[in-house]
C-alpha cells in the first residue's frame, strides 16, 4: 500500500489538511488574529532553513538576520498590522557553528528591528544537523483588516514595487550560469540588494487610509509575494473565490530586465520579493496610484472559477509553470 508523503501532496494541500485542526477561516492567511480587550494582535511565524532558503555562498549572516525579520514583518503588513511589537527567535544550529556567525545574525536582526520597529522578546536554541532560523512576530491590528479572502469581482489588482529581482539576486549569488552579456551591471547590483536586504513599505497602510474614498470599507484582499507573484495571485483568487485577470503590458519591470519566456518565468515564479499584492475598488485604486508612484495597477478580479489568467490569452502558457515547492 502506497503511503502518501509530503512530496506527493505538496505544501498547499498540506496546509489545507492541517486546517481541520485549526479555527475556521484561519488557514487562509499567514497571520493569526488574537482578539484582546484593547487592541487585537496579529501573530506570524516564518522560518528560513539552510540549503533550502540560504547557504553561506548566497548570503552572509548579517543579511540573513535582516531578511529573517523582514519576511515576518511583510506578513504582518499584508494583514494590516500598524505596529510591530517584537519577535521571538528559535535557532537550530550544528554544534560546530562559530559564535561569530550567530553574533552577525543577531546584528542583522537588530538592524531590521531598528528600522521597522519591535524588539527581541526571547526565543529558544537547539542542536541540529543544519541551520534554521524561525521567527515569531507580534503586531497590532490596524483599522484596515487585510485578508486573502476579501477580494471582490470588479476590484482592481495592484502591487507594490517590481518582482523577479530577488530570484535573479539568488542566481547571481549562487554562481549559476547566466548570460552576463545581457545583464546590465546596475540590474545585477540591484538584484543582489533585493535578495540580501529586502525592504517593506511601512507607509503602506497610512497611504491606504489617506486615499480611502469610503470610510465604511475596513476589509481588503491582500497578501505578499514571498512565494512569487503568481502564487500570491493564486492564493487571493482561491481564498476569495474569484478569477484574477492580468494585463501583461502593465506588469512593472526593471528597465534593464531582459525579455523572453525564461525571464518572464523568473519574474512571476521567483519569490522572496516581499512585495504586497492586493485589490481595491476602482476609485480607491486611482487615488492610491496617484498618491504612491511605487504602486501599479496590474489587472482586475471577475466572477469565475478561482484561477489566474492574462487578458487576451497572451502568455497563457507561462501560467502553467510550477511555483516554488517547499517539499
Amino acid at each position: 500500500m502506497h503511503k502518501e508523503t509530503l512530496e506527493d501532496i505538496g505544501e498547499k494541500e498540506l496546509i489545507n489538511r492541517l486546517g481541520k485542526f485549526m479555527p475556521k477561516e484561519q488557514v487562509f492567511d499567514d497571520c493569526a488574529l488574537i482578539k484582546t480587550r484593547n487592541e487585537n494582535l496579529l501573530v506570524n511565524n516564518d522560518s528560513l532553513v539552510e540549503n533550502i532558503h540560504f547557504n553561506d555562498l548566497t548570503i552572509c549572516p548579517i543579511d540573513l538576520g535582516w531578511k529573517a525579520v523582514v519576511s515576518n514583518i511583510s506578513d504582518l503588513l499584508s494583514s494590516g498590522s500598524k505596529k510591530t511589537i517584537g519577535i521571538t527567535i528559535s535557532l537550530i544550529l550544528p554544534a560546530e557553528t562559530e559564535w561569530f556567525w550567530v553574533e552577525e545574525l543577531y546584528k542583522g536582526i537588530n538592524k531590521a528591528l531598528k528600522k521597522y520597529g519591535g524588539i527581541i522578546l526571547g526565543g529558544d536554541c537547539s542542536k541540529g544537523n543544519q541551520k534554521a532560523i524561525s521567527i515569531t512576530a507580534f503586531g497590532i491590528q490596524g483599522e484596515l483588516k487585510l485578508r486573502r479572502n476579501a477580494c471582490k469581482p470588479g476590484e482592481i489588482i495592484l502591487t507594490t514595487g517590481i518582482h523577479g529581482l530577488s530570484k535573479l539576486g539568488f542566481m547571481v549569488q549562487s554562481k549559476m550560469n547566466l548570460d552576463n552579456n545581457i545583464l546590465h551591471e546596475t540590474l545585477i547590483s540591484k538584484s543582489i540588494e533585493h535578495f540580501c536586504r529586502p525592504q517593506v513599505y511601512p507607509n503602506f497602510l497610512q497611504n491606504l487610509l489617506k486615499t480611502r474614498p469610503n470610510k465604511k470599507i475596513n476589509k481588503l484582499g491582500c497578501t505578499d509575494s514571498s512565494d512569487g507573484l503568481f502564487q500570491a495571485l493564486q492564493d487571493l483568487a482561491i481564498a476569495s473565490k474569484c478569477k484574477a485577470i492580468l494585463n501583461y503590458e502593465k506588469i512593472p519591470k526593471d528597465k534593464k530586465w531582459p525579455k523572453g519566456d525564461k525571464w518572464d518565468e523568473y519574474y512571476f515564479f521567483g519569490g522572496e520579493d516581499y512585495e504586497l499584492v492586493f485589490s481595491l475598488p476602482e476609485k480607491w485604486a486611482t487615488n492610491l496610484t496617484r498618491q504612491d508612484k511605487n504602486i501599479t495597477e496590474i489587472g482586475y478580479f471577475v466572477n469565475g472559477d478561482p484561477s489566474v489568467e492574462f487578458s487576451g490569452n497572451k502568455k497563457g502558457a507561462l501560467l502553467k509553470k510550477t511555483p516554488f515547492k517547499h517539499f
